[in-house]
């Protein structure tokens, strides 16, 4: 047995602990570029915090999800200023473009010169700049992975920045911060934060201990999100979808992804839908697709029994079998009214060439198996 696990040097979990970031950030130095959502005042609080204690803070705003000309333009603004750490507060956008900043600023070139696929993909010479992330959303667990996923609309694509050194110097997870999310945005992320529990635990790179947070992970949410979807003001089912967003994040970035993270990088690239949106409407199909591929082609493998217990801990079965988990979840996100591709632009023409991209992701190669282009297109005519 080996494997390797790596994640944010301190991780913070607890209501009310975003009222310790100043704290936690003093070490770093008092400089700080902070990164937001559009919602700059939704913030007001943490920032005038952060003022209050002495720190001087350079705002940064994100308002959509990051592409590469919006990390070109926040890196050339950390140069310029004077600051020693970078905060992002926010949804996985913020986290991922703070992230990104932080990175290219401590580096020579451009940030095309270190992305994945549409890139040059070479190694960050330098360590970024220390790095604390705050999350406001419950789905993206960005705030424990060493990657930041970037748009690149020339390209029609995402890719990710990727480097061990860009994991951050400290993850502040405050469940409070998700209380007001908007039943659409919790659905969508919530998903989001199941699809990155599921993968993992069935591609090809699992290992113990991401299996361990995975089971928990699962758990968490079978149980949390149908409540928060109903109940919004659900305290305790906010911090079960909180701490199963950071399991999330932790599994995915010490195992892969899959099938339903292969498509959602070419279909965010071209389109403008919101992440977790795109991984909600497609997850049922790439896991009904996956399992009938195990059972023609890999009846023997491991990821088979896996789905096999996913479906139980999803529907509370003992003896549920594979196809039923699928099932759960497509109903699930039928009665959370998830819109289909098409309502973001997505159609039959596109098809073809959505799935030769998506047979090149990146986070394709962990899927438990391989998938034909016929499989391939099923799940996004399946999710049109």
């Amino acid at each position: 047995m080996r494997f390797e696990f790596a994640t944010a040097t301190r991780i913070v979990f607890g209501q009310g602990v975003v009222k310790e970031v100043a704290a936690l950030a003093r070490p770093f130095g008092k400089r700080a570029m902070v990164v937001t959502g559009k919602d700059k005042i939704r913030h007001a609080g943490i920032i005038n915090g952060l003022e209050g204690a002495g720190f001087t803070c350079n705002l940064f705003g994100v308002s959509g999800e990051p592409t590469v000309a919006l990390v070109r333009e926040g890196a050339d603004l950390l140069r310029a200023s004077p600051s020693n750490l970078v905060i992002a507060i926010g949804g996985g956008s913020a986290i991922d473009a703070g992230k990104a900043i932080a990175a290219t600023a401590a580096n020579p070139g451009d940030v095309l010169d270190y992305l994945e696929v549409v890139g040059q993909g070479r190694p960050l010479p330098n360590s970024p700049l220390p790095f604390i992330a705050v999350p406001t959303t419950a789905g993206t667990g960005s705030e424990v992975t060493r990657n930041a996923v970037l748009g690149s609309p020339e390209h029609g694509v995402k890719a990710s920045l990727r480097s061990p050194l860009m994991l951050p110097a400290i993850a502040l997870v405050d469940p409070e911060l998700t209380f007001g999310l908007p039943r659409a945005i919790t659905a969508s992320t919530g998903l989001d934060a199941l699809t990155q529990l599921i993968e993992p635990y069935v591609c090809s790179r699992a290992n113990p201990l991401t299996d361990a947070l995975c089971r928990d992970g699962l758990a968490t949410v079978a149980r949390s999100l149908p409540r928060v979807c109903v109940n919004g003001g659900d305290v305790e089912a906010r911090i079960g979808m909180s701490y199963a967003s950071l399991l999330g994040g932790l599994a995915l970035a010490n195992a892969g992804l899959g099938v339903v993270h292969g498509f959602a990088a070419p279909i965010g690239g071209m389109f403008d839908a919101p992440h977790g949106a795109i991984c909600a409407a497609l997850l049922p199909h790439g896991m009904a697709a996956n399992i009938r591929a195990l059972r023609d082609r890999a009846p023997e493998s491991a990821s088979l029994v896996r789905y096999a217990e996913i479906a139980q801990i999803l529907t509370g079965k003992s003896d549920a079998r594979p196809e039923e988990g699928a099932e759960w979840v497509r109903i699930f996100v039928a009665q959370l009214a998830v819109p289909p591709l098409r309502t973001y632009g997505v159609t039959e023409n596109h098809v073809p060439g959505l799935a030769e991209k998506a047979s090149l992701a990146s986070s394709m190669k962990a899927n438990p198996l391989p998938l034909t282009m016929d499989e391939l297109t099923w799940i996004l005519r399946a999710a049109l």
